[in-house]
């Protein structure tokens, strides 16, 4: 009976010891001590629910140290997180702090191009509106150079004489005549000799009368500088006779064949010898156009101008057109070879060995 009772109590005593150890187990505390139970195997007893609570306490222990371990592993995660969060943040703030000083970098060049690209266009467009400004005010110079050149050629009387050589005929030196009473200026005329006959003494007749000089260009239109003193002298007296029968006066010019000279001719014949600067107009191969072109091109005060109303010869005519008013537009006066020796003051002496085609100069 006892030592059932006995049995019992241990029984007892061992559930309650297992009960109190859980309860402190789920309260994470645990006895310092146990108490004993008193009975004659009690010291049995008291080992082993040392021996249990000693197991309990180890077990709590490693419970405490597991959960410390966990703790500071998961502390020790939440400090590396933290650090690695921090070191991102660090990174992204590096990296915003960078891609911000670029893009202000880049800004700042791309202001400081912008204004170098204004300063430039700004120096381009006042250098183009200096120079603008430079040639306009040079082109203004030039244009009122120009215009004072104009009006000084317009105010200054120059003077001109035009002359035709190898007439008359009834044609070609009637159309002349047209021409030159169109525009209401004088002419001279150079006739051969042989070209004169009862039909062209009224053309020599019209262009004297129109205030034109009729001048001698030899009777056979021939190489005079290879003739013998007695031809030259009968080439210059038949024109001469010719012309004062005509018009009641002698030529006082004469222009060579050819522009064809020679000493004996000048001792032989009492008249100034009369050149000219001509465009070849004999030629029909000569256009319209260029004749136009040469002799204005080589016009100048005191000049004579040199071409050829022989029979057939419109191309001359037509050019006309263009030198005669041209000419008047320069200032020019049309006058006959014996004013313009008189405007220029060139006295007409019988024995002058000179061969004129610019006058006073």
């Amino acid at each position: 009976m006892k030592r059932k009772n006995l049995i019992l109590s241990v029984l007892l005593s061992l559930s309650v010891v297992i009960c109190s150890a859980c309860a402190k187990s789920q309260a994470n505390t645990v006895p310092e001590t146990t108490s004993e139970i008193t009975v004659a195997e009690g010291q049995v007893v008291s080992d082993e629910s040392e021996t249990i609570a000693t197991t309990i306490t180890e077990e709590e222990t490693e419970i405490e140290t597991t959960t410390t371990t966990v703790k500071e592993e998961t502390e020790a995660e939440t400090t590396t997180t933290t650090v690695k969060e921090e070191t991102e943040a660090e990174t992204t703030t590096t990296t915003v702090k960078e891609e911000t000083e670029v893009e202000t970098t880049t800004t700042i060049a791309k202001e400081e191009t912008e204004a170098e690209t204004t300063t430039t266009v700004k120096e381009e467009t006042k250098a183009e509106t200096t120079t603008t400004t430079a040639v306009s005010s040079k082109q203004t110079d030039v244009q009122t150079k120009e215009e004072a050149i104009v009006t000084t050629e317009n105010t200054e009387k120059k003077y001109i004489a035009l002359t035709f050589d190898d007439g008359p005929n009834t044609t070609t030196t009637n159309e002349v005549l047209d021409v030159i009473e169109q525009y209401d200026i004088k002419a001279s005329f150079f006739l051969v000799g042989n070209n004169i006959n009862t039909e062209t003494e009224k053309v020599v007749k019209r262009a004297y009368d129109m205030g034109c000089e009729i001048g001698n260009h030899s009777k056979t239109h021939s190489y005079m500088n290879e003739m013998d003193e007695t031809d030259i002298v009968d080439e210059i007296n038949f024109v001469n006779d010719y012309v004062e029968k005509i018009t009641g006066e002698e030529p006082k010019f004469f222009r060579p064949p050819y522009i064809a000279v020679s000493n004996t001719m000048y001792d032989l014949i009492d008249m100034p010898f009369i050149c000219g600067f001509g465009c070849n107009d004999w030629d029909d191969r000569v256009t319209v156009e260029r004749r136009a072109q040469v002799i204005l091109r080589q016009v100048q005060d005191g000049g004579i101008i040199l071409l050829h109303d022989a029979q057939g010869n419109s191309k001359t005519v037509e050019a006309l057109h263009t030198i005669i008013p041209e000419l008047q537009s320069q200032g020019y006066e049309f006058v006959t070879v014996t004013e313009l020796f008189e405007i220029k003051g060139v006295k007409i002496k019988p024995d002058d060995k000179a061969l004129y085609t610019f006058v006073g100069q």
